[in-house]
């Protein structure tokens, strides 16, 4: 239950970004992570392999606070630039994709087969 809660996870951003892709005519070329979730690294990994796209995670995975953080530094002076912010940016780990297109589009179908089932659920 947890590995299909995890993956469910992955799959959602892959049909959210798959949208965004679609609409903008742009191609994602990495995802940067953050957040709780970032921590797992199964969940980090099948991310990447399922995007077939590099998934980096910054060490300070918490940067919602840490961007108004910077924002605030940003209006009061305390940092001079946003230049000078992106130093602060640290990496912890890129995780590359590592699954076969084959099974990825496997995966992708069943994923996609489980969303059409759910819609026909009655209460």
């Amino acid at each position: 239950i947890i590995r299909a809660a995890l993956e469910s996870i992955a799959f959602q951003t892959a049909d959210i970004l798959s949208a965004m892709e679609k609409d903008s005519g742009v191609k994602l070329a990495a995802l940067q992570v953050d957040g709780g979730a970032s921590m797992n690294n199964f969940l980090m990994q099948f991310q990447a392999d399922v995007l077939n796209t590099i998934v980096r995670r910054p060490k300070n995975t918490e940067t919602t606070a840490l961007g108004a953080a910077m924002l605030a530094g940003l209006a009061t002076g305390f940092f001079a630039s946003k230049e000078e912010l992106a130093d602060t940016f640290v990496m912890d780990r890129e995780f590359t994709p590592n699954m076969s297109d084959e099974t990825r589009e496997e995966q992708m179908k069943k994923w996609q087969k489980a969303v059409e089932r759910s819609l026909k659920w009655e209460d």
